[in-house]
């Protein structure tokens, strides 16, 4: 919801602050989320009295003094940059990602002047004295780079991903495994048809030019 808050900040400024409403169809979006969520209005006001009872949601009556709408205050709570708000709003939205993809994502948030960049702001939230508010992921089997999560619900996102990883890691050996037994089915059943094919090659022609 946060994430949703930052985003739509940025995004959709004339809308911003967001109604219930609103916010509702930016947390149930369907592009940019993973996971896609369909969460009932409900939910998110209930969400959002949680996070307004912690200050990272400020109520206010926009210009219309009729409605009422949300803004984020997670930045001043926390006490972080716009790169570091960015970065886990993303993370909040779209789950791990690398600092490649991390750094195009949050091109509408905030612009990177490349991918060393980012991954300074990543390490900074990662080694917060406060505690971290991100943390490097084990590198996925054929993959080039670490991808990141947030730990703002805790460190559960980043278990559940490092598990992920590690029962990948489990199955690549019976994946070889596999591989090679077909492979050797493969190269016995080409020896069976050479060995058929061989006395074939060698028998006389009914003319008996062999003679």
């Amino acid at each position: 919801m946060l994430g949703v808050l930052v985003e739509k900040e940025k995004t959709t400024p004339d809308a911003y602050p967001l109604t219930l409403n609103s916010l509702t169809l930016g947390c149930n979006q369907k592009s940019a989320r993973e996971p896609v969520i369909s969460a009932p209005e409900s939910e998110v006001q209930a969400a959002l009295e949680e996070l307004r009872s912690r200050v990272l949601v400020i109520e206010s009556y926009g210009a219309s003094g009729r409605v009422l709408r949300y803004a984020q205050n997670f930045g001043k709570v926390y006490g972080l940059p716009p790169a570091s708000v960015a970065l886990l709003a993303m993370l909040a939205l779209r789950g791990a990602q690398t600092v490649s993809e991390l750094r195009a994502n949050c091109e509408r948030l905030y612009r990177f002047d490349d991918g060393s960049s980012v991954e300074a702001y990543l390490e900074e939230l990662a080694e917060r004295s406060r505690g971290a508010l991100v943390a490097k992921l084990p590198k996925q089997i054929g993959a080039r780079e670490h991808r990141w999560t947030h730990l703002l619900c805790g460190a559960v996102a980043a278990s559940a991903q490092a598990g992920a990883a590690a029962r990948e890691r489990a199955a690549a050996p019976d994946q070889l495994e596999q591989r090679l037994t077909r492979l050797e089915s493969e190269v016995a059943d080409l020896r069976s048809m050479i060995q058929r094919l061989l006395p074939v090659a060698g028998t006389p022609d009914s003319r008996g030019n062999d003679a």
